[in-house]
């Protein structure tokens, strides 16, 4: 007795669907989430990442301030010893907070965090300056300056994100000054040290994330290059099938209804042997159009013109039609919807409106592509769509698809009218 199989073997594609569902509400996207999109919700989830490092890097430093605050030697060296140095520093654990908070927030988490590393910045400029000896540029403090420019480049890679601390040096250099404090050669020197440090830091790691972006992007481009050839390939073994599947078998029936017509004696048996072989050249003919547009192959405007030309020689209505604009290659679902709704519109025409003339007007413009088809029939109410009919409730699906628009204008006895816009697309 076989064993129960799992129920991943019997659904791959379910549980396919699940994971990228899963990965795509994690993130806040949707179905039909561009190249763009992808690459911003991976900057944004890399900032989180780094933000989120950035707060537990400053619950560190807030532990050791609350050493210094209860150590009274490192207390007084700093001065810290009043009420308001216990505020300050219950300030910080309450912005701190905060802005884990709000983190993944797309603009208040970004605004928030730089705000905050500022404060943490001046913070670090007072622990540095205040020491009335061993302070200013001769501070052992002085080396988190190198830090907070790391955090800047890494959290916030841009020329002016990173000005605050750059600007560090020279504002404690300028304290020392306004302290009294004489700056000696060796000074000038450390001075000097940390401000080429800090050019190097911020080159390599801007440069580094610069690099990193533009993988990343090329690599979503690439994924999605890799997608469209995909679904190229995988059409065109469907019109290799189909071409020597269906459409062989099509081709026999047509030549086997010419050899029956030519046995056949009855009058009403050749009738109906005739409308197979029509029926079966029709649809063959549908098979090849489709086929074309499976290959990227369709031309839109000679395409509709031909099968007008087809079916008004198989029903003897008046067809009319005009192109206006110039002509340019349209995404084949455009096409595909396109066509659709003229079938559609031509065959309500035949078969329900008795119509006897038919206008159809395809007009390219710079803001989209138009399709009007309007009749002289006996019209019909929009509103009120009798049981069973899906023509124009599958044309407004069609339309909204693609996001475009279409007008049903008719009345009883008034003819129809449907126009159907595409907003400028692009192969």
């Amino acid at each position: 007795m076989d064993s129960d199989p799992r129920p991943g073997d019997d659904h791959p594609a379910h549980d396919l669907k699940a994971r990228v569902r899963a990965v795509l509400e994690r993130r806040n996207l949707t179905d039909n989430v561009s190249a763009e999109q992808a690459a911003a919700s991976w900057e944004q989830d890399r900032f989180v990442a780094r933000a989120r490092a950035l707060f537990y890097a400053r619950m560190m430093f807030l532990t050791l301030g609350l050493l210094i605050l209860a150590v009274p030697a490192w207390s007084g060296y700093f001065g810290f010893n009043g009420p308001i140095s216990f505020l300050g520093y219950f300030a910080m654990l309450i912005y701190s907070v905060a802005n884990l908070l709000v983190i993944d927030h797309p603009k208040a988490g970004r605004w928030v965090t730089y705000l905050s590393l500022c404060c943490d910045l001046l913070i670090t400029v007072v622990l540095i300056a205040r020491p009335q000896v061993g302070g200013g540029l001769q501070s052992p403090l002085l080396a988190t300056q190198l830090l907070f420019t790391t955090l800047f480049a890494i959290l916030f890679p841009k020329p002016l994100a990173i000005l605050p601390p750059l600007l560090a040096l020279p504002i404690t250099t300028r304290l020392d000054l306004l302290l009294n404090r004489s700056v000696t050669a060796v000074e000038l020197l450390t001075l000097l040290w940390y401000l080429g440090l800090n050019f190097i830091i911020v080159y390599v790691l801007v440069y580094l994330n610069e690099r990193e972006a533009t993988a990343h992007r090329e690599v979503v481009s690439l994924q999605g290059d890799l997608k469209e050839l995909a679904v190229v390939e995988e059409r065109n073994r469907l019109a290799r099938e189909i071409h020597d599947g269906l459409g062989a078998s099509l081709s026999s029936m047509i030549i086997q209804a010419e050899y029956i017509l030519n046995l056949a004696r009855e009058d009403g048996l050749r009738t109906e042997i005739r409308e197979m072989k029509a029926t079966a050249e029709e649809s063959i003919e549908e098979l090849r159009r489709n086929l074309r547009m499976m290959r990227d192959d369709f031309e839109l405007a000679q395409g509709l013109e031909d099968y007008i030309k087809t079916f008004r020689d198989r029903t003897g209505q008046d067809i009319r039609f005009e192109r206006t604009g110039l002509a340019r290659k349209l995404p084949p679902d455009a096409q595909l919807a396109l066509f659709r709704i003229l079938q559609e519109c031509l065959s309500n025409a035949a078969k329900h409106a008795e119509a006897k003339e038919v206008q159809v007007r395809l007009d390219f413009s710079a803001e989209g592509v138009h399709l009007v088809v309007r009749d002289n029939g006996k019209g019909f109410d929009p509103g009120r769509t009798p049981r069973g009919h899906y023509g124009l409730l599958n044309m407004r699906e069609r339309a909204m698809k693609l996001g475009g628009s279409i007008v049903v204008d008719s009345a009883p006895g008034a003819g129809a009218q449907v126009a159907f816009s595409l907003p400028c697309l692009s192969a």
